[in-house]
């Protein structure tokens, strides 16, 4: 990539030289608050190559946008921005990207703007976004946004514990969210009490109306709830990848002040098996993604943490597992 970035929203779409991964905002390696930026890319599946794009027209940096495309045009909503003090604001932006014409327009804003969440594109045109955090706390919301009505409405909202950091990926009209972070309670100093939450859901949207979600608790996955863990769905599975199992702050620091270290392990949802599939450990162990990208029969991984909280350049490109080669 141009250049190391973590915490950034990803996208795949068409551009001017084919299939290409898009990354927007984040964070990079210095990892302090004058280290959040509006900086956007693109890397060709064609031609290998990436390159840096003007940057995203907000007013100053953000972390924890979500991305996620339709119709050929790229969504990007949310994220937090980070003042001298420490105070987190969560934005409302609606920002949509051409990518054939590299332009960006506003749509209606987030009716509660929203950080850390996952955002899940459904018949090419409703864009779910699905908890997340608002200001102070986590919020159960899912709001569904029309990419052809430039509109926001409710949907069924979340059933599970309401979190931020989770991750998620959608097949046909099912969604699998898993994970998290959340509140649980105060320190005897007044500050607030962090923690991961074992639990994954399954959200099935009626097709006749996409405000209608029924929902069913799913076992946890194997092993230890993660937090910005990469995810998406594929075929028949929705798989995650690295993550950290130690919720952090946005340097990598866990809220302990001890670094949190990342994940190299893969996993699915099968939903038409409908259980948890662990794959071999990918390659490198990595962690505060935003997504992952399937293009190809590959997975992509743009950027993150790797060890010693290193922000990354790097592209990690593996193989999607348990596919049938031809």
């Amino acid at each position: 990539m141009p250049e190391p970035v973590s915490n950034n929203a990803v996208a795949l779409a068409y551009g001017p030289e084919g299939q290409t991964l898009y990354s927007f905002l984040g964070l990079g390696a210095g990892k302090t608050y004058r280290d959040i930026g509006r900086s956007a890319s693109a890397c060709s599946l064609r031609t290998h190559h990436c390159v840096a794009l003007p940057d995203v027209p907000v007013p100053q940096g953000r972390l924890a946008a979500t991305a996620a495309t339709a119709g050929g045009k790229i969504y990007l909503f949310g994220g937090y921005s980070v003042t001298s003090d420490g105070s987190e604001v969560s934005n409302p932006e609606t920002l949509i990207f051409d990518p054939m014409a590299g332009k960006w327009r506003s749509g209606a804003p987030i009716p509660v703007p929203v950080d850390d969440s996952v955002a899940l594109a459904y018949q090419d045109r409703f864009i779910f976004l699905v908890s997340g955090w608002h200001d102070d706390g986590n919020v159960r919301h899912v709001q569904v946004y029309d990419c052809l009505a430039d509109h926001w409405f409710e949907a069924t909202p979340y059933p599970g514990t309401p979190v931020f950091g989770h991750a998620g990926g959608i097949v046909g009209g099912k969604l699998v969210v898993s994970d998290g972070v959340a509140v649980l309670g105060r320190t005897p100093e007044g500050h607030r009490r962090y923690g991961l939450i074992a639990e994954a859901w399954m959200g099935e949207v009626d097709p006749s109306n996409p405000a209608r979600i029924s929902w069913k608790r799913l076992p946890p996955h194997p092993g230890s709830p993660g937090y910005r863990m990469a995810a998406t769905g594929e075929g028949a599975r929705v798989l995650f990848a690295g993550g950290s199992e130690k919720p952090y702050n946005y340097n990598g620091l866990g809220y302990d002040g001890k670094p949190s270290p990342p994940s190299a392990r893969l996993f699915a949802y099968d939903l038409g098996a409908e259980h948890w599939v662990t794959y071999p450990d990918k390659a490198a162990a990595s962690m505060d993604h935003r997504g992952v990208l399937a293009a190809d029969r590959k997975l992509y991984i743009l950027g993150g943490m790797v060890a010693g909280q290193k922000v990354t350049d790097d592209i990690q490109v593996m193989e999607i597992p348990g596919q049938k080669q031809k």
